[in-house]
Formats: structure tokens, C-alpha cells, sequence
């Protein structure tokens, strides 16, 4: 059902200094910021040959990202995103399995514009799953 590895959030303190690290000290090619309101959250992404990185920056009061760095204060991998090719028929199976659908369990839109759900992270060994259908 998953498909490729479509990339790893870290979320960040410091946006500009996480960007800062990727592009200069790592060589990696970095996109503008993008603010996202509808999750809370500034994102920049990191593209490799294989995958891409995402920085996660708090967007606005409430941001989920916000209490993650209250926890994690130096930041730290946030989720992990999967491609699917069809985001219903994937939500279905998993939660006819017993996996949990985060919030109302509708698709949102993500930064790359493709429907995006998340999966809690107790039902799968404490990693946050993001699915993407591409």
C-alpha cells in the first residue's frame, strides 16, 4: 500500500538557522520558506536524489509544531511521509485494521498541494505517519 519515501519533517527551532545548516554546511539545495496556516506551520524543503527533508517552524499561536519544541527544545524528527496512490481507499483499509486517523479523519491539503492524513504515532511504534497520495 505505502509507496516511496516522500520525506522526513525535523522540526525546528530556528528556521533560518536550520535552513542556514542544510544549504551551507550540508551542500543541500533549500526552498523558500512556505507558510502553511492550515497546519501552523513554516516549512522549508530540503530536495535530495531520493527524498526530501522538511523543516517544520511554528506558524501562529497553537501551532502543533509549537508543542513539540516545548518538549523537544533543539527539535527533532517529527513525522514521516509515505506516498500512496489513493489517500481514501489507504484511510479505509488502515482504520478497518484498528490504525488511528488523526483529527476528523478528512484529507487537507499539504505544501506540495496533494491530499495529506496522519496516522497516530502509538499504532505505529511511536512514529508519526504522514500519508500523501501522489
Amino acid at each position: 500500500m505505502i509507496g516511496r519515501l516522500n520525506h522526513i519533517a525535523i522540526a525546528v527551532p530556528d528556521l533560518d538557522a536550520a535552513t542556514a545548516t542544510y544549504r551551507d554546511t550540508l551542500g543541500g539545495a533549500v526552498s523558500q520558506p512556505l507558510d502553511q496556516p492550515d497546519h501552523g506551520v513554516t516549512v522549508v524543503f530540503v530536495d535530495l536524489p531520493n527524498t526530501r527533508i522538511e523543516l517544520l517552524h511554528p506558524l501562529g499561536d497553537g501551532s502543533p509544531i509549537a508543542n513539540f519544541l516545548e518538549r523537544n527544545p533543539a527539535g527533532g524528527i517529527h513525522h514521516v511521509c509515505y506516498e500512496v496512490a489513493d489517500l481514501i481507499a489507504a484511510r479505509d483499509r488502515l482504520s478497518a485494521e484498528g490504525a488511528r486517523v488523526l483529527g476528523d479523519g478528512k484529507p487537507r491539503i499539504g505544501a506540495h498541494g496533494n491530499r495529506v492524513l496522519f496516522l497516530h504515532p502509538k499504532d505505529f511504534y511511536g512514529t508519526l505517519i504522514e500519508l500523501e497520495e501522489v
